[in-house]
């Protein structure tokens, strides 16, 4: 019996772990295919998540003057899922979308790596304290992991594994390089340089009031690729709910 539910437990792991590289593998292969997926799955997930949080919280703002279940609970659930969707499949668009694609296979593997975490954090609150995977993932998990995916993208710039764009190359990329009409993987590119750009030009301005290294702190917290945290804690809190399920039915 302890067998059985040591190979149980270790399928349960192994399909874990294939769900993370395959939602990486997906977004890596396929990004606009990716963002669509995400994009939908947000906003339906949230649809019913948000409609939930706002029949309790809405009350306690407003006393009685909003009861549970009315159509403005609804509308404003709507509103805010809408939102986050479209926020989700832009930043999936943008964090796999590119021309680079040694760029693109370090940030698969550093975006694999925060669903992976972050569906270990979830099954673990699940177990210690009851904590609903679903619910905590999406309402709770999206700035850890984005700041995670910030720090991890400033460390593979800092080794030298991510291309580091000065100005003048990002002016000769425009002026002489990119199309008239540029693809979506181009701009995409055009983007994450300017962004990089960017986040070095903050560490530069607060270093001079600063230590370097609490400058670089900032500067991983202030960056745009903190956004890819409402892409990866979608997928983490998904992965985190089904792994549970299957360690509830099973062991």
């Amino acid at each position: 019996m302890i067998i059985l539910r040591i190979v149980v437990n270790g399928l349960i792991m192994a399909g874990e772990l294939a769900a993370v590289v395959g939602v990486a593998a997906f977004g890596f292969h396929y990004p606009f295919l990716f963002a669509a997926v995400t994009a939908g799955l947000s906003f339906l997930l949230g649809l019913r998540l948000e409609v939930a949080r706002l029949r309790y919280e809405l009350p306690f703002y407003f006393g009685g003057l909003i009861k549970r279940g009315t159509i403005i609970t609804a509308l404003i659930g709507s509103f805010e899922a809408t939102f986050k969707g479209v926020l989700a499949g832009i930043a999936a668009l943008f964090t796999f979308a590119g021309t680079n694609m040694d760029r693109l296979y370090w940030v698969a593997i550093l975006f694999a790596v925060c669903v992976y975490l972050g569906a270990s954090v979830l099954r673990l609150l699940s177990i210690r304290a009851e904590a609903l995977p679903m619910r905590w993932g999406y309402f709770r998990l999206a700035p850890a992991l984005g700041l995670l995916f910030s720090a991890g993208l400033a460390l593979l710039g800092a080794a030298h594994l991510l291309p580091a764009a000065s100005v003048a190359d990002i002016g000769w990329e425009i002026i002489f390089k990119m199309p008239a009409v540029p693809s979506i993987e181009q701009v995409s590119e055009l983007l994450f340089q300017i962004k990089q750009a960017f986040d070095d030009f903050i560490v530069t301005v607060l270093s001079v009031a600063l230590d370097e290294s609490l400058a670089r702190l900032i500067g991983i917290v202030v960056s745009v690729n903190v956004l890819s945290g409402f892409v990866s804690a979608l997928y983490a809190s998904l992965i985190a709910a089904g792994v549970r399920q299957a360690e509830e039915a099973l062991l």
